[in-house]
């Protein structure tokens, strides 16, 4: 099977034959990019491939599953805002999900089960309050901490090894945290990825705040 030669190619391989056209193979097609949209309308297409096989291609996407690594957790939430990309900023200027793009997410899955893993809540800004709001606080809080002994012993012992960097504790009372999408949004119709932590978070602060620096002086 074969295209003319008009037609674009991926790889170098076509050759011109006697007759002054060439041959292009197929699966060396060059296709048209993908170019998945940060947006609420998610649209999903199925494209058929080599070998009758199957690829999904993702046009429009707002949601996708988060892994926390130190936590070992795993948690589908919501895409807020593409922040970096290393390549081009033209993919931040029209929001596009690619495969290493640094995007905002939201806090609140992962909050959700922290309280109930730890018994922590994390992220929750402390505020000057009234001696009257105080103590309905503390009654409200007081009917939430009921819990049997078994349950609180676990809290305990899973409290002893906890532990929660700085960076990503000051993320949650924003209730955005940034990750990086790991899957390839126009080859399997998903936006999946991680949590930044460490150095590698780290890394991303410094170049986001750096590029914050430049917008300010611009």
């Amino acid at each position: 099977m074969s295209l003319w030669c008009f037609a674009v190619a991926m790889d170098w391989w076509w050759k011109r034959s006697a007759v002054d056209f060439c041959f292009v193979l197929v699966y060396e097609l060059g296709r048209q990019p993908a170019n998945t949209k940060l947006s609420g309308n998610k649209t999903v297409r199925r494209i058929r491939v080599r070998g009758g096989n199957v690829k999904w291609r993702a046009l429009r996407l707002d949601t996708g599953n988060f892994s926390w690594g130190s936590e070992a957790v795993t948690r589908k939430t919501r895409l807020l805002d593409v922040v970096y990309n290393s390549s081009n900023n033209e993919l931040v200027r029209t929001q596009t999900l690619v495969k290493s793009a640094i995007v905002q997410i939201d806090a609140a899955p992962f909050k959700q089960w922290y309280l109930q893993h730890y018994g922590v809540e994390i992220g929750r800004k402390k505020k000057t309050a009234s001696k009257k709001d105080s103590a309905e606080e503390a009654e409200v809080v007081a009917e939430e901490v009921k819990k049997s002994d078994h349950v609180q012993r676990k809290l305990e012992q899973r409290q002893k090894d906890r532990q929660l960097d700085p960076h990503i504790e000051e993320q949650f009372g924003g209730g955005r945290l940034l990750a990086c999408i790991s899957s390839r949004p126009g080859q399997c119709g998903r936006s999946d990825g991680y949590i930044l932590e460490g150095k590698e978070l780290e890394f991303y602060m410094k170049k986001l705040q750096k590029k914050k620096g430049k917008g300010a002086t611009a």
